[in-house]
């Protein structure tokens, strides 16, 4: 991806969305991109499966103002963000069911997603089915920015670090990555590879960023095996107080389950940073 025009940022009734928001008002500023909000969360009925039982009729109205509630509470900090900016967001509302099939359909006409991190101690995010991320960047196709939800720091893509491996999902993040690693500082590399290939490997990843315009300097740092990877991934990203890692997304649907790669799995899990995936 060459240029970044349109970016399709997730919403849910989380205060934590509002850290999205802002990431993706910086990357609008700095790339002349429209944004869309979409918010999407499946009803408290369907996510509770309890209340689908005795007295179930009793509870749906209560259920139902909940789930009104939640979106009104997330909108009026929407809103209030908005009002600060000069780069605007237009709020949509997803209201397909079930949520990851509607907001894949809704997220193949873009460039890039914003995604949040699950964080399983957030009472908010109840109606975001636990394999969200991973669902949607495996059904769409599109590459996605899956954004921490710890406190991120003040830079973003200064200090990027790549992860790479002769495989297409690496291909096609870095490929996604292109207007991020041109404003870059500093591009770290770690490689998955047999030893003999690597020195290969980084000088054909170096020349194809440079023919895309990529001017920062490029370090390998590390050669990892698929067992390892996450954890050294996450461990060279602190050591280099890398912004943005860049990596490939592993996994695949098989019956009704979703099987993912160790790598995509600790990441996802454990990630401090904000991390441009793709499949």
């Amino acid at each position: 991806m060459s240029t970044l025009r349109s970016i399709l940022l997730h919403i849910d009734a989380s205060p934590r969305s509002v850290q999205r928001l802002a990431l993706a008002h910086t990357l609008a500023a700095q790339h002349d991109a429209r944004v869309t909000a979409l918010y999407a969360s499946t009803p408290t009925a369907l996510s509770l499966p309890f209340v689908m039982g005795q007295g179930a009729a009793e509870m749906l109205p209560m259920l139902q103002q909940l789930d009104i509630d939640y979106r009104d509470n997330i909108k009026a900090l929407f809103d209030r963000v908005e009002s600060n900016t000069t780069t605007p967001v237009a709020w949509n509302e997803l209201r397909e069911a079930p949520l990851i099939p509607g907001f894949v359909r809704r997220a193949l006409c873009c460039d890039l997603l914003v995604l949040g991190q699950r964080d399983a101690s957030d009472p908010m995010t109840v109606g975001v089915p636990s394999d969200f991320v991973p669902s949607v960047l495996i059904g769409s196709g599109r590459p996605a920015l899956v954004v921490p939800y710890v406190d991120l720091g003040t830079t973003f893509g200064e200090e990027v670090l790549i992860a790479w491996k002769p495989t297409r999902e690496c291909a096609h993040a870095v490929s996604a990555a292109i207007p991020f690693l041109r404003r870059a500082q500093r591009i770290h590399l770690v490689i998955a590879d047999d030893a003999d290939a690597v020195a290969d490997q980084a000088r054909a990843l170096e020349d194809y960023l440079r023919l895309h315009g990529v001017k920062a300097p490029i370090q390998q740092r590390a050669t990892v095996t698929s067992s390892e990877a996450g954890e050294v991934l996450l461990s060279v990203a602190a050591d280099v107080d890398a912004d943005l890692l860049v990596m490939g997304c592993y996994g695949h649907s098989r019956t009704r389950e979703l099987v993912l790669g160790g790598a995509t799995r600790t990441v996802l899990q454990s990630m401090t940073l904000p991390v441009l995936m793709a499949h």
